[in-house]
């Protein structure tokens, strides 16, 4: 495939992808102030199935999920961040789902007032221990409600094969939830590249790996270094 054919159709891809979904946003942002329910329920089954798919058609994009079998109820995803893709991705992976996120992406215009409203979960880094309680807080409600929790342990995005150091706080989150964790690889780098304009044809796939029980380990460095081990073993394999 030339350059100048992939950027044409990865062009015409980002052209159809961002403005579409920045008129989704509007859209829900102005449905959301009067009920949230039916601002989930639109994204979930209409905007998002409209705005994903076309652009993973756009781009020769497809999906693979293994492990499915460890997509249940009551357990955390933690989850490799290695693109955008798995946030746009996870909507349709793991239904009903959100993300824990730095609290400055909700201030961004459309995109970032949508996710408050969308019910994700922000954390103030500069916060400290208070900023980890409002974590859990706000965990907690969203499980009442039904809803998946994802956390990427790393806090950013990383290059295929590049580790950024795990942080613990997914082991407070776990530990007052009293939640198993499920670890996720993926590889979405290798089509999608963080701060790339171009999309690759290709296939990107995520690995669902058996849950982890916090629990289960003489601490939380012995729990986080086995996290990080199963993580990246796994990521290693789908390169």
């Amino acid at each position: 495939m030339s350059k100048c054919y992939l950027f044409i159709r990865s062009l015409i891809a980002n052209l159809y992808f961002y403005p579409v979904m920045a008129v989704a946003f509007a859209v829900c942002i102005i449905i959301g102030l009067f009920s949230r329910k039916v601002m989930i329920k639109l994204w979930d089954k209409y905007l998002h199935r409209l705005i994903w798919g076309g652009m993973l058609k756009l781009c020769g994009i497809t999906v693979e999920v293994r492990g499915k079998e460890y997509i249940t109820p009551n357990v955390i995803f933690a989850s490799k961040h290695e693109s955008a893709f798995e946030t746009y991705a996870y909507t349709d992976i793991i239904p009903n789902s959100v993300f824990v996120l730095k609290k400055e992406l909700t201030y961004i215009p459309l995109f970032g007032w949508g996710q408050a409203l969308y019910g994700m979960i922000p954390v103030d880094r500069g916060a400290g221990a208070k900023a980890m309680k409002g974590m859990v807080n706000e965990a907690k409600k969203r499980v009442a409600d039904g809803r998946s929790i994802i956390i990427f342990p790393e806090g950013t995005r990383c290059k295929h094969g590049q580790v950024k150091g795990y942080k613990s706080g997914i082991v407070f989150l776990a530990e007052n939830l009293d939640m198993p964790i499920v670890p996720v690889a993926l590889n979405s780098d290798l089509v999608w590249s963080k701060a790339s304009f171009i999309r690759k044809p290709g296939k990107v796939v995520f690995q669902f790996l058996p849950p982890m029980d916090v629990k289960d380990y003489a601490g939380k460095k012995e729990f986080m270094a086995e996290l990080q081990n199963r993580i990246e073993t796994a990521c290693a394999k789908l390169g």
